[in-house]
């Protein structure tokens, strides 16, 4: 592994001792699709264990709730995983795992099925599940639950489930701060023996505690708040791949970084978390345009690609970054006029709403949009169990890089990665539970980041490492992260923290950026843009070495659908 050139970040974050301790077999750390199903499914699997949950806000708080579009199962008619598995190589742009996508497309089918079953109500037609099509799926596959909101539908579901397991604790309002390690073995491996926690409002618990365990999952979402817009809620600011990052794990593929095409435009000074255009409005006929109809507006993505607006994210993405720069306007407008009133109250109630609240009726208007932040495809690098490559942890959804997105997530397909690889984890956890160690007195040294340097962090990277990146860029990126590397002089607190674990995983992902010099998916370079295979087909890794971040590169097999058994 080579170090960069901004490689210098604390090996654990500053903060007290723990004041409580409480213990459970198994720690789940993250609410969503991902989390839930993983503590449902542990429990299922051996009701002897106890289970903990704990998560940063409260249970509904996170990414999963805002999943607009649905999620993707090859269900309908017709359809087959191989087509489904297909569709999911094309998108990942060489990048993904093979074995990994045949995981999902196989056993998603019935992991949905399972969904439905613990009560998760779906939209159904004349009896039959209601399906639609999101960019780069050849077949309708998508399958959504109050036109708009599945993500919170399936939200409620799972919460039902965990209610009705009252052996299944949770702790709300818990930020997890660093894991608990064991002494070195032998041959100089540490393995999970607990967490830290920091909790607000809990009674006894308020603080800094720690929650003595035998495994870890996390399931703890994305990395939105790296970026000054984001489509992904405040809480998302990388904790879970830090964390790991912070305790020995491998980081696999930071840099591919999607942009969600349509994110409602609100003015160039608006921040955080911006309001989602789901891509099954695209789905439903909806289409891009680069100006308003009295400016003699013209649908700009036809002739792009053969899906013209349902193309792959990261082609729709790149389209209209390029037509705002040739324009000079700020924002692209979406045109579902020809909807009407009548489908969008039916279809769409909850974008409705939200546009309507910000002053935009698509019913009659059209809406502007921009590109956002929006999906990490990279992360804590598992196995196709979920195993991290430390012992003890687990790791699941968006936190993970399973290999299922390669180098650019195929819409829809993220809900159904939380469910199948939790349930793969759970089909194996139990089975592997190490001993109860006791935590060692961890010899790391100890930093933060100061909180105020939080607006320039994100600023940074959305100027330099968002849609448009380039050398010049990447490396002016990388030297002022590498000026805001953590000290000892800071307060601890969440503001403190949540900006070191984003230092951290911006130093990762800037650098890894820089590294890759080619286009691919996601990853946009306007100085190398075209795809390179013959040096640049693989994954870069990213780990802590001492305080340093080094990373390697290596080969990727093919996942040239041709090659693989798929077919559109």
């Amino acid at each position: 592994m080579s170090p960069s050139p901004a490689s210098r970040v604390p090996q654990r974050l500053t903060a007290p001792d723990p004041g409580w301790t409480t213990r459970a077999d198994v720690v789940v750390i993250g609410s969503g699709i991902a989390g839930l199903t993983a503590a449902l499914r542990i429990h299922a699997a051996d009701k002897s264990l106890e289970l903990l949950v704990v998560t940063k806000d409260v249970l509904n708080a996170g990414s999963t709730q805002w999943a607009q579009g649905g999620i993707a199962a090859a269900l309908g008619p017709g359809d087959t995983p191989d087509q489904h598995l297909h569709d999911t190589l094309v998108a990942g742009a060489g990048a993904c795992d093979v074995d990994a996508v045949r995981i999902l497309v196989t056993e998603g089918p019935d992991a949905v099925r399972e969904l439905i079953a613990l009560g998760t109500e779906f939209d159904h037609h004349e009896g039959e599940l209601s399906l639609t099509r999101e960019g780069g799926h050849l077949r309708d596959r998508i399958a959504h639950a109050g036109g708009d909101a599945t993500g919170a539908e399936i939200q409620r579901a799972l919460i039902a489930a965990i209610e009705r397991a009252p052996a299944i604790e949770v702790i709300q309002h818990a930020l997890a701060v660093d894991l608990l390690l064991t002494d070195p073995d032998e041959d100089g491996q540490v393995a999970v023996a607990g967490v830290t926690l920091h909790v607000l409002g809990e009674g006894q618990r308020d603080g800094v505690g720690a929650a003595h365990c035998r495994a870890v999952v996390l399931a703890s979402g994305g990395l939105g708040q790296v970026f000054s817009q984001s489509t992904n809620p405040s809480v998302s600011t990388g904790d879970g791949m830090a964390i790991a990052l912070r305790a020995g794990a491998t980081l696999r593929d930071l840099e591919f970084v999607q942009f969600h095409p349509t994110v409602m435009y609100l003015g160039p000074e608006s921040q955080g978390q911006q309001p989602l255009i789901s891509e099954a409005v695209r789905g439903e006929g909806a289409f891009l345009v680069d100006g308003l109809p009295e400016e003699g507006g013209t649908r700009f993505m036809v002739g792009q690609h053969e899906l013209a607006d349902l193309a792959p994210r990261d082609v729709v993405a790149k389209a209209i970054t390029r037509r705002m720069l040739e324009t000079g306007k700020p924002h692209m407008w979406l045109d579902a006029r020809h909807l009407g009133a009548e489908f969008w109250e039916k279809r769409f109630p909850t974008i409705l709403a939200v546009c309507r609240q910000h002053g935009v009726d698509p019913a009659t208007e059209l809406i502007p949009v921009a590109p956002a932040q929006h999906y990490a495809s990279g992360g804590v690098a598992t196995d196709l169990d979920g195993r991290c490559d430390v012992p003890g942890l687990y790791a699941t959804g968006e936190v993970a890089c399973s290999g299922v997105h390669g180098a650019n997530r195929l819409a829809s397909n993220s809900l159904l990665e939380g469910l199948v690889f939790s349930r793969r984890i759970a089909q194996v956890l139990p089975g592997e539970l190490r001993p109860w160690s006791e935590p060692a007195d961890d010899p790391r040294t100890a930093g933060l980041v100061d909180f105020k340097q939080r607006l320039e962090l994100q600023a940074t990277m959305t100027s330099r490492v968002g849609v448009l990146r380039s050398a010049e860029g990447l490396t002016g990126a990388v030297n002022r992260l590498s000026d805001l590397d953590g000290g000892s002089g800071d307060v601890p607190g969440v503001d403190g923290w949540e900006t070191t674990n984003l230092h951290a995983i911006s130093s990762a992902l800037a650098y890894a950026a820089l590294r890759r010099e080619e286009t691919r998916g996601s990853h946009w370079r306007e100085d190398f843009g075209d795809r390179d295979d013959a040096t640049q087909a693989g994954h870069i890794d990213t780990r802590l070495v001492d305080g340093r971040l080094e990373q390697r590169f290596w080969p990727a097999a093919s996942t040239d659908p041709s090659t693989v058994g798929g077919s559109a």
